[in-house]
């Protein structure tokens, strides 16, 4: 209850704040007030067209964290087993860690559609994340459990599911929780500079465009929110997962 009540309390400092920084800008086109906004996100709220391009924008990212997720873990458990391979991709893992998220969401769009290239940056994003923390994982394991493994002759597969999984399991549920936070950002990043239909990224740009700032500040708090609900659902399904 205490906690409640202090994270409530800090909230309303914050909208307070928020109701003051309005109130010195004195135009809803530079500053709208949380009043304004929360008036906004209600009414996009009631709409179909809202949900549809939430629930499209949610299907992107979903995409390409599961698609970056999936190489990421065969690339980090190549690279952990063979240090030719490690050697062969580690240009391509520095490469996609250096470079800006902009550079690429120009690039993937000479290539692919303005639909796909949220997902694609979404999965090059979570990408290394996955890659890094798996190859540590599998690195991390306990040489000498290994040796007793193999001097009980134990089946491959329990080897796998006794040795390396418990070494490997914390990094990849800590990658899954950090990459999806990647993906969201990067995807809805995406979708403001290719503007495919049906997207948060595409309303986001038009409320800009057309100083519907009451609007933009809603679909930005509709971004926040999803973020942290997904974030928390994550860490929740991170845990029983882990027990």
């Amino acid at each position: 209850m205490k906690r409640i009540l202090r994270s409530c309390a800090i909230a309303l400092c914050w909208l307070l704040l928020w109701q003051l920084a309005a109130m010195a800008a004195g135009s809803a086109v530079l500053l709208p007030s949380p009043w304004e906004t929360a008036k906004a996100l209600v009414a996009l709220a009631g709409t179909g067209f809202f949900w549809k391009t939430t629930g499209m924008t949610l299907l992107r990212v979903a995409a390409g964290f599961l698609l970056g997720m999936a190489a990421g873990t065969a690339l980090g458990v190549l690279t952990a087993a063979s240090k030719a391979a490690d050697a062969f991709f580690a240009p391509l893992r520095g490469v996609v860690k250096a470079t800006p998220v902009t550079s690429f969401i120009i690039l993937v769009l000479l290539w692919l559609t303005a639909s796909l290239t949220p997902v694609f940056i979404a999965f090059l994003m979570v990408l290394p994340i996955a890659w890094a923390n798996v190859r540590e994982g599998v690195l991390a394991v306990d040489a000498q459990l290994l040796e007793m493994a193999d001097v009980f002759q134990l089946p491959r597969a329990k080897k796998l599911r006794h040795i390396y999984l418990p070494s490997v399991l914390p990094q990849y549920l800590a990658a899954c929780t950090t990459g999806f936070g990647f993906a969201w950002k990067s995807g809805v990043a995406a979708e403001v500079i290719a503007r495919p239909a049906l997207s948060i990224g595409k309303n986001l740009y038009e409320s800009k465009l057309y100083l519907n700032t009451e609007e933009l500040f809603a679909w930005t708090a509709m971004v926040i929110l999803l973020s942290m609900l997904l974030e928390r659902a994550m860490v929740c399904m991170m845990r029983r997962i882990r027990k």
